[in-house]
């Protein structure tokens, strides 16, 4: 049975956009994906095939290259491309010969590195060089446009910008390098934008489209340079909790508390398809380069991988209380945390979790009761993750053993809420959003901390 409801009104165009991306998928080559199976007993593990990658990514597949030619062929700018990608392959040789570690392997180890990491394929082994943070180093960044908590953030993929939103209807852009406020924009009831809480931002891969939802049940486009809004997306029936751009694509995934979860189209501005299968509202949605999404249930206790061209799910379960954040590691592992202070790490291939740490923020003094988890992070495609509560500090992990146990590294002290927080695309920093109050509520209120942004830049054995 399939959970992929359309509307009449757009069925026709929904289908012919699915269908010419298949055409597209098969005219180079590219097998579908193969069902995982049904889900079974808790420790039942799920068949697939290894096929459900996307070839890798040429570079005129995602954006026209600026310096083209008009009267450049399809050849000849193939050919140019390729002698670029030689050049610096020889150009990395050659530093390695430099440093006397060539050997006859050296360029098929680096192709084949490459074609792993297009792919988000690619296992990197770096968190035992994590050694600990430049306290001297952090920023700590402020403004009046953040009175109120702050609830989301996401980084430029070139980590030069910050993006933040907050309670009080603004989303400002910061600038990593200079640790200053760029731009900002507030909530205006006359045009009606930005009205109520943001609780989620997204980027997408090449920076042309930032993406916000909040409690005005609207996903909204903005023009990251500018902030100014290019267009609005209605179609929710509660606030929207979570956005997610598929990796260097346009195509972009909405979460919210009515349940479902939206599909669309930036290039056209358009709606496809909704996903329904949640039983509570939905808390967070993340995507890689796959054609799928992940998402978090809340109080149904349930993670789902949405599997687009089968139209089918997967259903996880493994935490006993609200499961509200949820961060893809690679294509195969994820992370999840939730108010039963619960830090879970899966694999796609099994319905439980691979490991669980119980208590892995401690418990609370008052009730007795586990830290609640409210946010995860990963360094793509490597074996570094993050956590964070209202506890007083941020934990950084290491994955080890095929992500079947969890070893923490060092804490890292922040007073409040830490509702969101990323690390850079290269691994130097890690960047929060702190607040007083947890992003989806008030029920708690650490009248210390403050609504801030928390640069902390890390240590690596070496530097």
């Amino acid at each position: 049975m399939s959970f992929f409801i359309r509307t009449d009104r757009s069925v026709k165009r929904n289908e012919q956009i699915l269908k010419q991306s298949h055409k597209r998928k098969r005219k180079h080559g590219t097998s579908s994906e193969k069902d995982l199976g049904k889900v079974g007993d808790d420790d039942e593990e799920i068949e697939s095939e290894d096929d459900e990658f996307e070839r890798p990514r040429k570079s005129n597949d995602f954006q026209d290259d600026e310096s083209d030619d008009p009267g450049e062929t399809v050849q000849e700018k193939r050919l140019r491309l390729a002698k670029v990608y030689l050049e610096e392959i020889q150009r990395r040789e050659a530093a390695l010969l430099e440093n006397g570690e060539v050997n006859k392997d050296t360029v098929t180890n680096l192709l084949k590195d490459d074609l792993l990491e297009k792919s988000h394929r690619l296992r990197k082994v770096v968190a035992d060089k994590y050694t600990g943070f430049h306290e001297e180093g952090i920023k700590v960044l402020r403004c009046k446009d953040h009175h109120l908590t702050l609830t989301c953030l996401v980084i430029s993929s070139d980590n030069k910008f910050i993006y933040t939103g907050s309670k009080d209807s603004a989303i400002v852009k910061w600038s990593i390098d200079e640790a200053r406020k760029v731009k900002s924009i507030r909530g205006n009831k006359k045009d009606k934008t930005l009205i109520g809480a943001v609780l989620c931002l997204a980027i997408s891969s090449d920076n042309k489209f930032l993406v916000s939802g909040g409690t005005n049940k609207v996903v909204q486009v903005w023009n990251p340079n500018t902030l100014e809004l290019v267009h609005s997306f209605s179609g929710h029936k509660d606030s929207v909790t979570g956005v997610a751009f598929r990796k260097n694509t346009h195509t972009l995934f909405s979460c919210s508390l009515d349940r479902t979860v939206k599909l669309w189209n930036l290039v056209e501005m358009s709606y496809v398809e909704t996903l329904f299968g949640h039983q509570t509202g939905i808390t967070a949605v993340d995507a890689l380069m796959g054609e799928r999404a992940l998402t978090s249930g809340g109080r149904d206790n349930s993670v789902r991988l949405w599997k687009i061209i089968e139209e089918s799910q997967l259903i996880y379960n493994g935490h006993k209380g609200s499961i509200d954040c949820v961060k893809l590691i690679n294509e195969d592992h994820f992370i999840s945390g939730g108010d039963d202070g619960f830090l879970c790490v899966w694999g796609t291939m099994k319905k439980k979790p691979l490991c669980s740490v119980p208590n892995a923020h401690g418990v609370c003094s008052t009730n007795e009761e586990p830290n609640w988890i409210s946010s995860v992070a990963a360094l793509l495609n490597t074996d570094l993750v993050a956590s964070s509560s209202n506890d007083g500090s941020v934990k950084l992990w290491k994955c080890e053993r095929n992500y079947i146990k969890l070893v923490h590294l060092f804490s890292i002290p922040v007073v409040g809420f830490v509702n969101s927080m990323a690390f850079t695309s290269d691994g130097t920093q890690l960047i929060l959003a702190v607040g007083k109050e947890h992003r989806l509520g008030r029920w708690s209120k650490i009248d210390a901390a403050k609504n801030t942004v928390v640069i902390i830049p890390l240590v690596k054995s070496g530097d």
